[in-house]
């Protein structure tokens, strides 16, 4: 007890000292921060990393996200907290869970008790997360994390924990967290999707008190470069024909270096999820999609969002007042290739709203460059770009600015993959290994369809509607605000949409 004594005596002083700096951070014009993400989510001040907790209700979108209210570096985890009615214009709401003497507040979910299964009340919003006690790490006994929750009955204005936590105990393993949670109708029971070291290990439960393990997955298959994290189980439909997605997020290990999201596509029967093919794919090839999950509460629609950056330079990003943004909301699907189900991600179509009216170019001869810098100039780094190209022929986007930052964005017939190369695009010596070419094999055939989305100091690029994803930040000294073409043989552009896009934060 002491020893939390002291650590909720500097939590105080430091969430103090938070509010300070947030009321000189909300007197400057946020909007013209440098590199500040103009329709992305970002805390107005201080570190933000996983997304947590994000359900719907009533109309309301709620984030979550691990925040640390005294600092631009990860600290003592609390869950911050924005609500949103479409999930583009966020609006950022007090903290909803501080530290208690069971630890700090790491990552995990949040549902609608339609029920009232656990007697908290009907439709209250319960948060079931991770507790992270230090004093015991520090004694290394390995039962540091446990899971406890958290209700509200406004709507998550005010939450009240759980008088009898942990609800889940740990068993003797040094991770053990981020429960992602789901009502499971064929059973009538909440399902638990818990990150366990090396594994996932299923838990259910009547109430969201009690839980009993079922079983475990992956101590031998998938990547295994580092912690298994953030996982989420869902089902999708394909044609009719009902798949469960497992994600499970690593670090590290991706496949362009740090941490990234694998997933499977198999089945679940309340108990035991059983992969179609246990070969690793990857959600994102880009370095900067990490801990994503998907929304609760949305019925048979699965949206997703990630934390756009990177544990292996995170904490070094330059950003002054402010880390870390979210990745676009993204609506989750099914595409086959061969007899293998993959997971595709486009934006949502809520998009739509921010989007402003486009302009279309079509049957573009390319020989070796072609400029339309004149057409996007105006968008000020905020912009989206649609193409088709004929065939599979090489094809680069040289995004630039009158400083000479530059990032390409194409596709390489030779290795038949899709890339984007930052290693000249502005700042990229606060980290060895920032400054890199990342790439994604294709997943498809014929015609190259590229969806290319930039917000400030970020690119999403979207393949072959989104069976191929790459998202990766950057810091140009001002907006990239010119385009070039780029072509190695003579190609046709058949069709090229570009328009600007509404700054929406607030």
């Amino acid at each position: 007890m002491r020893n939390f004594k002291i650590f909720y005596l500097l939590s105080v002083a430091m969430i103090a000292g938070a509010c300070s700096v947030s009321k000189q951070t909300n007197a400057q014009t946020v909007a013209n921060e440098p590199h500040r993400p103009q329709f992305h989510f970002t805390p107005k001040a201080h570190w933000m990393n996983d997304p947590n907790g994000m359900v719907f209700l009533n109309g309301t979108y709620h984030l979550f996200f691990q925040h640390n209210p005294g600092g631009t570096t990860w600290g003592p985890m609390h869950w911050g907290h924005a609500t949103s009615k479409d999930m583009m214009h966020w609006e950022e709401q007090p903290i909803a869970l501080y530290p208690d003497s069971l630890g700090t507040i790491f990552s995990g979910s949040a549902v609608v008790d339609k029920n009232n299964t656990a007697g908290f009340g009907k439709n209250a919003l319960v948060a079931i997360y991770t507790c992270h006690n230090k004093a015991i790490e520090d004694a290394k006994t390995g039962l540091h994390q446990y899971q406890g929750i958290a209700y509200s009955t406004d709507e998550g204005k005010t939450w009240t924990k759980y008088e009898k936590n942990p609800v889940l105990p740990n068993p003797g393993i040094w991770d053990f967290r981020d429960p992602k949670v789901r009502w499971y109708e064929a059973e009538k029971k909440w399902v638990m999707t818990l990150a366990t070291k090396d594994r996932i290990t299923f838990y259910s439960s009547p109430n969201l008190k009690q839980w009993t393990k079922e079983s475990e997955f992956g101590e031998k298959l998938g990547a295994h470069g580092g912690v298994w994290e953030c996982p989420d189980l869902f089902p999708l439909d394909y044609n009719g024909q009902k798949k469960w997605v497992l994600l499970v997020s690593i670090n590290p290990g991706g496949p362009n270096g740090g941490s990234a999201t694998q997933y499977f596509v198999g089945h679940f029967d309340g108990k035991t999820f059983i992969p179609d093919n246990p070969v690793t794919r990857w959600v994102d090839y880009g370095t900067d999609n990490y801990a994503g999950v998907t929304f609760s509460n949305l019925g048979d629609r699965q949206v997703f969002m990630g934390w756009m950056s990177n544990w292996q330079y995170a904490e070094r990003v330059p950003t002054q007042n402010w880390r870390s943004a979210n990745t676009l909301p993204r609506e989750l699907g099914l595409a086959k290739s061969g007899n293998d189900f993959i997971l595709t991600s486009t934006p949502v179509k809520e998009m739509a709203t921010i989007i402003n009216k486009a302009s279309v170019l079509q049957n573009i001869t390319v020989n070796t460059s072609y400029d339309i810098s004149d057409k996007i100039q105006a968008y000020n780094g905020k912009y989206v770009v649609d193409l088709e190209v004929d065939g599979q022929k090489d094809i680069a986007l040289h995004l630039t600015n009158a400083k000479g930052d530059l990032l390409v964005i194409g596709y390489e017939k030779a290795g038949n993959a899709f890339y984007i190369d930052r290693t000249k695009a502005g700042e990229v010596n606060f980290e060895p290994g920032f400054a890199k070419k990342m790439t994604a094999p294709r997943n498809a055939q014929g015609n190259i369809n590229l969806k290319i989305i930039i917000d400030a100091a970020s690119a999403e690029v979207f393949a072959d509607s989104g069976r191929t994803v790459l998202t990766a930040i950057f810091f140009p000294q001002e907006p990239l605000n010119l385009l070039h073409i780029k072509a190695t043989a003579p190609l046709k552009v058949l069709k090229l949409k570009h328009a600007g896009i509404a700054t929406a934060i607030k």
